[in-house]
C-alpha cells in the first residue's frame, strides 16, 4: 500500500523505507551503494511500479553490461546508449536528453560502476555525476543510480555524496540485507543514519551500540580480500602492469598491452593497431610515469611516441645512436573534463555542441577559458615537471584527440606555445598554468571550429590533452635554439622537377627553431631539399636562390623572456659557438666577409646546408628515417625534428611529430590542350604549382588587383581580407561553385603590404589558390611545402599556384577577365563595402566560359584557359 504523499514528496515504493528517509523530494537524485545488484534491482522495481501508479513518465538509461534493470513496456521508455563512444559524448546524450523531456520524467541508470571498464577511471564517473545530477534537479526530476561497493576511490565517492541529494547503502552479511542511509539531505531524524535490519517488510533499526559494531566488523571480514579501495580504477590498472611487467615474460603481455593502449592511445583504430605491434608494457608505464590525471594522450603525443619506437623496432643499433631520448610530459585528456567541470562550464560546452549555437557558444567557452582556473590536482602536479626541466626552456603543446590522425592534421589550429622558463619558480609556474589555458581556449578559438565543421567533424568529441617537452637546443650566450629543424615527408608528390622521384621525400630545413620551417615568413624562406637531389632548388640561378633563402633565425632569448627572430650578424658576435654549426649550415660569402670584417662586423653567412647534406650522415639518415615510417605506416607521413651537430658532423636528431601525411591529386593526368592561343589563357605555369593532377572546371574567378590594393589604406587592405571571407562563406563546399582566388603576394601575411592579411577560414572553401608576385621584388610567392598552410591547404583540397609575371616559367593574362561576356558577380551595397575595397576585389562568374583549370604533376604543366569542346 502506497502513503499518501503531497506534491513535493515521492514514494520509494516500499513503505518502510519511504517512513526511514521521510519520503524522496522531487529533485532528488539518490543513489545506491549496494553489494548485489540484485538489491538495486530490487529497489527499482519497487520506485518504477510506485512511479507508474502516480503516472510519471520513466526513462531507463542502458548502457551496462549487466543484465537489464527494466524493459521497454507501457509508462517505461528505455534509451540505449554507448558508453564507448567516449565521456563527452555520453554526457552530451544524457543532457539532450533530459533537456528533450523537461521537468517531471523520472529515470533509472544502470549501474555506473559498469563505465569503468569503458572509461577505465572513477574521476570520470564522478565528473558525470557532478554534472548531470544537478541538472536533473533544476528539472524536478526523481533518479535513480547504482555503485558497487569497494569498486570506487574514495575521490569518487567524496564527489558523489557531494552532489547527491540520497546516499543509501545496501549490505549483505549472512543471508541477511541491512539498509543505512548516508545522506538525506533535508530530512532528519534520531534513527534516520543507523543501519537498518530487514525483516520481512519492515526495516528495523539497530540502535544497540554493541550489535552494528558487531554486525560491521563481520560485514569488513567477508571482503578482507577487497579492501575499501583508495586508488583511481586507473592507478589500480597500471599498478596491476607494473606487477606483471616485472613477474611475467613478455608473450604474456599482449593482453594488458592492447587494453593499456585502448585507455591511453585514442579511439583510431589503424593507430592502435600500430601501437600494439610496436609498444612494450614497459613503454606505456614510461607513458603514465609522465601523465598528469587519466585519458588519452592526444594525437601529437601518440604520433611522437610510436614513430620513435617503430624506428627503434626496425634498427636500435642505429637510432640509438642517431635519435635523441624521449622528454616530455603528458597532460591527459581527462584533464580538460576535469577543467570544464570545475570552472561550471559543462553547460556552456553543451550549447556549443549544438548545431546552431556551435560557433557563437564557442567564442564564449573560448572566453571563459582564458579566464578559468586550473582544478588542485592539476596545479599540484606542474611544479613537479619545472622541477624535472630545471630552467631549460619547455613547449607546451596542443595534443587533441583528433589531432595528427588519419585525415586530419589540424595542422596548427591550435597553439603551441614556448616558455623560456626563466624567473622565480612561483612565475614560471604562473606561465606553465597561463599556457596550459591558452591551449585550452585554442581548441574552440574561430579558426579550428571552422576546420572541424569544414571537415564535418563539429559534432565528434575533441578533448584537449597536451604535451609538454623540452626545448631541442644549447644555450648560445643568452640566446637558446637548435642547430637545426625542420620538417620532413616522406612522399613529395608536389616535386617541381620531372627528374625529381617523389618517393624519395622532402625537406624544408632551417637553422634555429623550426618555427620557421612549419610557419610562412614573411620575407624569409626555409630550404625546400628533395632527398633524392638535395642540392636541386625550386629557383632558376643561384642569385634568385641566395636571395630567396633564410635571412633570420628564431630563438629564445632569456634576457627578455621571449621568441625573438633576428639574423645572423646580430646573433654571431654573442654566440660565437654558433660557428662550429654554421659549417655544416652555412657558406661562407668571402666577398662580404671582407668588408663586414674591415668594419668590424661579423663574418657573412648564406644559410644554404651545403655541407650538411654533402658531407654528413644527415640525408641517408633522414630517408631511412621517413622510409621506415612510411612502411610501418602503410601511408605517407609527415614529421617535425630538431638536428643537433657535433663538430666531426655526427648527426643527433630530435623527433618531435609524426603524422600521417595529407595527400590529394594523385589521379590520372589530364591531356593538356597544346598551343592554346593566349587569348583565350588566364595563366600558365612551368612548375611553381602544388596540387598534384587537376582537371577542374572553374566556375567563379575572384581576384585582387595588386596595384588597386597596394595603394588601399591599412584599415581597407584589412576589409579585402574581411571581404574575401565573405565571399568564401557564399557557398557551402568548393563543390558548389568552383573558385579560383587570386591575389597579390601571400595570403595570409601578417603584414598587409605584403599580401591579403586573410585567416585560412576565409579562403577554405575555395577551389585554387593564386599567388602573384606584383607587390614589388621584395616577396616571392612561397610554395611552403611541410608548411602549416600547406597542411591547410592539402587537408581543404585546394590547389595551388605562383605566379610570376614576367619570368620564362610563367604566362599570366589577368586582361582575360576583362574580355569575358558574363556580367560581374555584383557586390551588395547594403553590406556596407567600402567603394574603394570593392574596386580592388574583382569577382567574375565564368561558368558559361568554359574556364578550366588543368594541372600535370609529372611534365610540371599547368593551363588555366577557356578550353570548350
Amino acid at each position: 500500500m502506497q502513503r499518501k504523499t503531497d506534491a513535493c514528496r515521492v514514494s520509494t515504493g516500499i513503505l518502510a523505507l519511504d517512513g526511514i528517509i521521510d519520503d524522496l523530494r522531487i529533485g532528488d537524485n539518490v543513489v545506491w551503494r549496494v553489494d548485489d545488484l540484485e538489491d538495486y534491482q530490487r529497489h527499482v522495481s519497487a520506485f518504477v511500479e510506485a512511479a507508474k501508479h502516480s503516472g510519471r513518465q520513466i526513462l531507463y538509461i542502458r548502457f551496462g553490461a549487466h543484465r537489464p534493470l527494466l524493459t521497454a513496456a507501457e509508462g517505461v521508455t528505455l534509451v540505449e546508449l554507448d558508453a564507448l563512444q567516449g565521456f563527452e559524448t555520453f554526457t552530451a546524450h544524457v543532457y539532450e536528453l533530459i533537456t528533450r523531456h523537461g521537468r517531471g520524467a523520472f529515470y533509472v541508470f544502470d549501474c555506473l560502476s559498469d563505465l569503468l571498464s569503458d572509461w577505465a577511471t572513477d574521476r570520470m564517473v564522478g565528473y558525470l555525476f557532478e554534472v548531470v545530477c544537478p541538472y536533473l534537479y533544476e528539472l524536478d526530476t526523481v533518479a535513480y543510480f547504482a555503485l558497487l561497493a569497494r569498486r570506487h576511490s574514495h575521490d569518487t565517492i567524496s564527489r558523489i555524496r557531494r552532489t547527491t541529494q540520497v546516499l543509501i547503502d545496501v549490505r549483505r552479511h549472512a543471508g541477511g540485507c541491512h539498509i543505512q542511509p548516508v545522506k538525506a539531505d533535508q530530512r532528519r531524524s534520531p534513527t534516520m543514519f543507523l543501519p537498518h535490519e530487514q525483516q520481512g517488510e519492515q526495516l528495523i533499526p539497530i540502535t544497540d551500540s554493541s550489535a552494528v559494531t558487531r554486525t560491521q566488523a563481520a560485514m569488513g571480514l567477508t571482503v578482507m580480500d577487497a579492501p575499501m579501495r583508495q586508488l583511481d580504477y586507473w592507478d589500480a590498472l597500471f599498478l596491476e602492469a607494473q606487477q606483471v611487467a616485472s613477474e611475467e615474460p613478455e608473450d604474456a603481455h599482449q593482453p594488458l598491452i592492447e587494453r593499456l593502449c585502448r585507455m591511453l592511445l585514442g579511439r583510431d583504430e589503424r593507430i592502435q593497431s600500430l601501437a600494439q605491434q610496436h609498444f612494450r608494457l614497459a613503454d606505456l608505464l614510461a607513458i603514465r610515469a609522465r601523465m598528469i590525471g587519466s585519458g588519452f594522450i592526444g594525437g601529437k603525443a601518440v604520433g611522437m611516441l610510436l614513430a620513435r619506437r617503430i624506428l627503434i623496432v626496425q634498427d636500435q643499433a642505429l637510432w640509438d645512436q642517431h635519435l635523441a631520448p624521449e622528454d616530455a610530459f603528458f597532460l591527459g585528456t581527462d584533464a580538460f573534463y576535469a577543467f570544464i567541470v570545475h570552472n561550471r562550464l559543462w553547460h556552456l560546452l553543451m550549447q556549443h555542441r549544438q548545431h546552431e549555437h556551435f560557433h557563437s557558444a564557442g567564442a564564449r567557452l573560448h572566453a571563459a577559458i582564458c579566464a578559468g582556473t586550473l582544478p588542485e590536482g592539476v596545479r599540484q602536479a606542474l611544479p613537479r615537471v619545472l622541477d624535472y626541466f630545471g630552467q631549460y626552456p619547455i613547449l607546451v603543446r596542443s595534443s587533441s584527440l583528433l589531432e595528427d590522425g588519419f585525415g586530419n592534421a589540424f595542422a596548427g589550429k591550435y597553439d603551441s606555445l614556448f616558455l623560456v622558463n626563466q624567473g622565480p619558480p612561483e612565475e614560471r609556474l604562473a606561465a606553465l598554468e597561463q599556457a596550459i589555458l591558452q591551449v585550452y581556449a585554442s581548441s574552440v578559438s574561430a579558426d579550428a571550429l571552422s576546420y572541424r565543421d569544414a571537415r564535418g567533424l563539429a559534432e565528434c568529441e575533441e578533448p584537449m590533452a597536451l604535451l609538454i617537452q623540452r626545448v631541442n637546443g644549447s644555450y648560445q650566450d643568452r640566446y637558446y635554439l637548435p642547430d637545426a629543424a625542420g620538417v620532413a615527408v616522406s612522399r613529395n608528390i608536389f616535386a617541381w622537377h620531372p627528374d625529381l622521384n617523389p618517393a624519395a621525400g622532402m625537406l624544408r630545413l632551417v637553422m634555429g627553431l623550426g618555427t620557421r620551417a612549419v610557419d610562412r615568413q614573411d620575407g624569409d624562406h626555409a630550404a625546400i631539399i628533395p632527398l633524392d637531389a638535395p642540392t636541386r632548388r625550386p629557383y632558376s640561378d643561384a642569385e634568385e636562390a641566395r636571395r630567396y633563402s633564410q635571412h633570420l633565425l628564431d630563438a629564445l632569448d632569456v634576457e627578455r623572456n621571449s621568441l625573438v627572430s633576428l639574423s645572423l650578424r646580430e646573433l654571431l658576435p654573442v654566440a660565437p659557438g654558433l660557428e662550429t654549426p654554421l659549417n655544416w649550415l652555412g657558406s661562407l660569402d668571402t666577398q662580404a666577409s671582407v668588408a663586414s670584417r674591415q668594419q668590424g662586423g661579423p663574418l657573412i653567412w648564406h644559410l644554404d646546408f651545403a655541407k650538411l647534406l654533402n658531407d654528413s650522415e644527415f640525408v641517408p639518415l633522414m630517408r631511412r628515417l621517413l622510409s621506415s615510417l612510411e612502411q610501418a605506416y602503410k601511408y605517407p607521413v609527415d614529421v617535425e625534428f630538431t638536428v643537433h651537430i657535433d663538430a666531426d658532423g655526427a648527426i643527433r636528431l630530435n623527433l618531435v611529430q609524426c603524422r600521417p601525411l595529407q595527400t590529394l591529386g594523385q589521379q590520372k593526368a589530364p591531356q593538356l590542350p597544346q598551343n592554346v592561343a593566349s587569348k583565350h589563357q588566364l595563366m600558365a605555369t612551368r612548375g611553381q604549382f602544388m596540387g598534384g593532377n587537376i582537371e577542374q572546371p572553374i566556375a567563379r574567378v575572384i581576384r585582387v588587383d595588386g596595384q588597386r590594393y597596394a595603394a588601399l589604406d591599412l584599415s581597407r587592405k584589412y576589409a579585402v581580407a574581411r571581404l574575401i571571407g565573405r565571399l568564401n562563406a557564399q557557398y557551402a563546399s568548393a563543390q558548389d561553385c568552383p573558385t579560383l582566388l587570386i591575389g597579390p603576394g601571400r595570403w595570409g601575411s601578417s603584414t598587409p603590404s605584403l599580401g591579403v592579411p586573410i585567416r585560412f577560414s576565409d579562403i577554405s572553401r575555395m577551389t585554387a589558390l593564386v599567388e602573384v608576385a606584383e607587390l614589388g621584388d621584395q616577396l616571392m610567392p612561397d610554395l611552403s611545402y611541410g608548411s602549416h598552410f600547406f597542411q591547410d591547404l592539402v587537408e581543404s583540397r585546394i590547389a595551388y599556384i605562383a605566379i610570376r609575371p614576367g619570368h620564362p616559367c610563367c604566362d599570366y593574362y589577368p586582361q582575360w577577365l576583362e574580355q569575358q561576356p558574363g556580367a560581374k558577380v555584383s557586390l551588395d551595397p547594403e553590406d556596407g563595402i567600402d567603394a574603394q575595397v570593392a574596386g580592388a576585389v574583382q569577382v567574375r562568374d565564368t561558368r558559361d566560359s568554359g574556364l578550366k583549370l588543368m594541372a600535370d604533376v609529372v611534365s610540371q604543366q599547368l593551363l588555366c584557359a577557356a578550353v570548350i569542346s
